[in-house]
């Protein structure tokens, strides 16, 4: 910790949760990798098995050159799929009476302070993770897994961005791996690479002892600067070379992980990320359009805030409905 003596005790301590979070990250995405390898490769044989009968095109979207030491980081949120995973798993909790309606206010207050105030102020986003993580406290791990894959049919598998899938599809189709970066639980993270055929996910790890939920995270969530320390910390135990890598995002939280690879891309970008990809003459893609780029491109908040976000909308679409 020597080098982070120039910091502030605050400075200091947040870093430290970041690096934290991406090294819990990294160990429970390796966890997950060989079973998740093995349905990927079920489900590229029957991909390849119904275009081959369909006859439909099997190039790439571009080209993706295949190398061993080189891999693919995509955030998820409104870059793989429309929306925020969180504010959809809060979505069915909320539908299986997890929470109840006085929490959405509570929710919802937290997340109107953070837009509003444009910072994260340890101890308002300490409050805010504490609230959510309420929520699973005492409920176990695999009920949790269990119903995610519930929510993914109910809220997920229709939004995500068929272009982007077709990104993700040409790196493994490269024989390269391809993971997911996301401030949503490592969980449902996991669910989603797997119902897309990806290698894994890094995502926030929340803490459970026998199986179940204590109500605490390891670290803090996979957001910003955690995100680049967990793709770091997974490159080094994978042994690729981050120069060759490629990370994909539509949000300016993100710059420290597309600024760690060789090939940075910004997908459906929000203002500050297109200004700086453009700056750097960083790759662009925009799937939006029209009204579904006005409806979707507000980029997603920060960590357990996405749930907030998503309550603060429940809470105003009950009003206007009453």
């Amino acid at each position: 910790m020597a080098v982070l003596g120039w910091l502030t005790p605050r400075r200091r301590s947040a870093t430290a949760r970041s690096v934290l979070a991406g090294e819990a990250a990294a160990e429970a995405a390796r966890k997950s990798e060989q079973e998740l390898a093995e349905l990927a490769e079920a489900e590229a044989r029957r991909k390849a098995d119904a275009d081959s009968a369909s006859g439909a095109p099997s190039e790439p979207e571009f080209p993706v050159v295949g190398d061993d030491l080189a891999a693919a980081f995509f955030d998820l949120d409104n870059t793989v799929m429309q929306g925020a995973a969180i504010f959809h798993f809060g979505r069915g909790l909320y539908k299986r009476k997890f929470f109840q309606r006085r929490d959405l206010a509570r929710f919802a207050w937290q997340q109107a302070w953070f837009r509003l105030a444009g910072v994260e102020d340890p101890e308002h986003m300490q409050d805010a993770r504490e609230s959510a993580l309420s929520i699973v406290k005492g409920h176990r791990v695999s009920e949790l897994m269990t119903i995610g894959e519930e929510i993914y049919d109910e809220y997920m598998a229709d939004r995500i961005w068929p272009g982007t899938r077709a990104l993700a599809q040409a790196h493994l189709d490269a024989g390269q791996k391809v993971w997911l970066v996301t401030a949503a639980p490592v969980e449902t993270a996991t669910i989603i690479a797997r119902r897309l055929g990806l290698t894994g996910a890094l995502g926030t790890v929340a803490e459970s002892v026998g199986g179940v939920y204590t109500g605490r995270l390891v670290g803090e969530p996979l957001h910003g600067p955690a995100k680049a320390e967990a793709v770091r910390a997974l490159a080094a135990a994978e042994g690729l070379d981050l120069t060759r890598c490629a990370a994909y995002s539509d949000s300016h939280n993100d710059i420290p992980m597309l600024s760690l690879v060789g090939h940075p891309y910004a997908i459906n970008p929000d203002a500050k990320l297109r200004k700086h990809a453009r700056a750097r003459e960083w790759r662009l893609r925009d799937y939006r359009t029209g009204r579904k780029a006005a409806k979707v491109g507000i980029p997603a908040a920060a960590g357990v805030g996405a749930l907030a976000g998503g309550t603060a909308a429940a809470v105003a679409l009950h009003r206007r409905r009453r």
